[in-house]
């Protein structure tokens, strides 16, 4: 059996959509790659976390601030990103196909339940999903590498990727995005000093199923692929979710310590065809695993947005916030936890170094 070489496997760390499907099928279902793509894993975050602290930059203004040695840019991308994203800077289409790879979007994406227009754009697109609450969904390592690649059903076109980038204060961030800024009248232990604010614009992305381009890819994985319900075949869905502020407090070695994020939240229209039509189409494709798909086949009603977590290092629960139902992360090892709800359209987040109930406290106080 032949198995992967290691820069193949550093590949599926970073940049997962350049690996070839054999490849990455080979490792989804192979005990000793799997290990070996852990490790992997593990030294990207190690260098990672090295480069942060060390990447002294020349300019200290607020387009790029960075003090005492300390490059705050890349420790907000690194908690901020997971490792696959941070080669997608090259051209505008392989940022578009690595976007795709992301496990938060694919997972979405294959279930038509991640972002959209919140009006119509015309008499004939129909809405078909707005979030009003998150749920999470488990995804092994395996899962994620057995993702199907959206790009291989149809034409994406990822209109506006929401770049990140810092703002001088609340008020730039509420001017630049319409969204109220969260604030925090009491800061939590070990939080000190005033928040740096980071906006982020409109993501937009457009799929439009290519039943001939389908078979196509599925036959390449010796699958066949059923037929497309009537009027599937050349449907759009578009997908748009934000814009955003985060606020973000820093530790001293400049590695965020809390980020409070606020959002509009995802919402989808169709060129016609109803949302349980395309999710269920979607849930179809030859590659997703039968665990995930079941997962996202019970949020039904077409306005819980699923959030993909790693399970073997992330729990979840439920939980009230502002009379809202929210849904509450937190690493096994209790280094690390995130609270997330929805309320009239807007999604909040809060996530820091404290443990379930620490950050459901401090949620209680977000304003």
């Amino acid at each position: 059996m032949r198995h992967p070489g290691e820069g193949v496997l550093r590949r599926l760390v970073d940049e997962p959509a350049g690996v070839a499907d054999a490849d990455r099928g080979h490792v989804a279902d192979c005990a000793r790659c799997l290990e070996e793509l852990a490790g992997a894993r593990e030294d990207a975050t190690r260098v990672g976390a090295a480069l942060s602290v060390v990447g002294v930059r020349a300019d200290s203004d607020i387009d790029g601030a960075d003090v005492d040695g300390v490059d705050v840019d890349a420790a907000w991308q690194r908690l901020t990103a997971v490792p696959a994203e941070r080669s997608a800077r090259a051209t505008a289409p392989r940022r578009g196909r690595s976007i795709l790879r992301r496990p938060v979007v694919a997972a979405l994406a294959a279930a038509v339940v991640l972002a959209g227009a919140g009006t119509a754009a015309a008499n004939d697109w129909l809405p078909i999903f707005r979030t009003e609450r998150v749920g999470a969904v488990s995804l092994s390592t395996a899962d994620v590498m057995a993702l199907p690649d959206l790009s291989a059903y149809g034409d994406v076109a990822v209109t506006r990727d929401g770049e990140v980038h810092r703002v001088r204060d609340a008020a730039a961030a509420a001017a630049e995005t319409g969204v109220d800024v969260p604030e925090l009248a009491v800061l939590p232990r070990g939080v000190t000093g005033g928040p740096e604010y980071r906006v982020g614009g409109k993501v937009s992305i457009a799929f439009t199923f290519a039943a001939e381009r389908a078979e196509r890819a599925a036959a390449g994985v010796g699958e066949r692929m059923p037929s497309p319900p009537p009027g599937l075949d050349g449907s759009q869905v578009r997908l748009v979710a934000g814009p955003g502020v985060a606020a973000v407090w820093s530790q001293a070695a400049g590695v965020p310590a809390l980020v409070v994020g606020r959002a509009v939240a995802p919402t989808a229209v169709s060129a016609g065809v109803p949302f349980e039509v395309v999710r269920d189409y979607l849930l179809s494709f030859p590659g997703l695993p039968d665990t995930v798909a079941a997962q996202l086949r019970a949020f039904s009603n077409g306005s819980t947005l699923p959030l993909p977590v790693p399970g073997d290092h992330v729990t979840s629960s439920t939980a009230q916030v502002h009379g809202v139902p929210a849904t509450v992360l937190a690493t096994r090892d209790a280094t690390m936890a995130a609270v997330v709800w929805v309320d009239d359209g807007v999604v909040t987040a809060v996530a820091g170094a404290f443990d379930a109930d620490e950050v459901l406290a401090i949620a209680g106080e977000v304003r």
